[in-house]
């Protein structure tokens, strides 16, 4: 049987300590383009594979919905400004004690009263949306008071004209309010009486809850559009949020009465 020489025995041991190293070499160079890359990351003194970002798309967070642009609501239980027989009827869900109402009463209210309701274009209906605390609440039951006696938009009209700073709630007590109600020519005792037992808070908490369904969120809001059969309640009216411009109103309007 042949045999291997001495130099044949080192030539086969020099060729697989080559071999050897090649395959070393080559983990080593592997090793090091993993760690470039970030696919295998050192972590205390060894390596850690990491996860890679998958290349699958990710879905993307629901946008918050829309604000409504449309809405539903009726007239309400006070007296109606302008022609009975109005086809169009401008809703108007605000707090007595809310700065914005106020501005919008005093700026806009008057153009859209001598524009549209006084020439019997429209019909104008207000309805409590009082969320901004007690002190609006109370105000909203003594303009319920009023209208029992027949005063509700004198009384209305007085709480904007004398409206103090939102932070100042001092107006907005029994006694005070009942000396405001004798200013406008309700009978006292009988008004305290009524603001004193919340008689009609259920109408208060009716309207909000209303104005809520309409998709009211902040005052003063304004559902215009055109009245049913009945005359009584604007349906998928146009929905116009805060102290717009008159120029806002006007628009709404007009697109109705072509």
């Amino acid at each position: 049987m042949p045999t291997r020489s001495t130099e044949d025995e080192v030539a086969v041991s020099q060729s697989s300590s080559i071999a050897k190293a090649i395959i070393i070499g080559a983990v080593i160079i592997a090793l090091s383009n993993l760690v470039g890359s970030g696919v295998i990351k050192p972590k205390g003194g060894s390596a850690a594979l990491v996860p890679q970002a998958s290349s699958v798309p990710q879905a993307a967070a629901p946008a918050p919905p829309a604000a409504p642009t449309t809405a539903t609501a009726s007239v309400g239980h006070f007296p109606i400004k302008g022609d009975k027989n109005a086809k169009i009827a401008v809703i108007e869900f605000a707090d007595f004690r809310c700065p914005f109402c106020e501005k919008y009463f005093t700026d806009t209210a008057p153009q859209i009263m001598k524009n549209y309701v006084d020439t019997g274009k429209v019909k104008y209906a207000f309805r409590h949306y009082q969320f901004l605390g007690p002190a609006s609440v109370t105000a909203g039951n003594a303009a319920e008071c009023a209208n029992d006696q027949g005063k509700f938009w004198d009384y209305h009209d007085y709480l904007y004209k004398n409206q103090p700073s939102e932070s100042d709630t001092s107006m907005y007590v029994s006694d005070k309010l009942t000396t405001v109600a004798t200013t406008i020519g309700v009978n006292a005792s009988q008004f305290k009486s009524c603001l004193d037992s919340t008689k009609f808070a259920q109408n208060v908490t009716a309207d909000m809850n209303d104005g809520q369904t309409a998709g009211v969120s902040g005052t003063p809001s304004f559902v215009i559009g055109k009245l049913d059969s009945a005359g009584t309640k604007v349906i998928n009216g146009k929905l116009l949020v805060g102290a717009q411009p008159y120029a806002s109103f006007q628009a709404a309007i007009d697109s109705l009465l072509q």
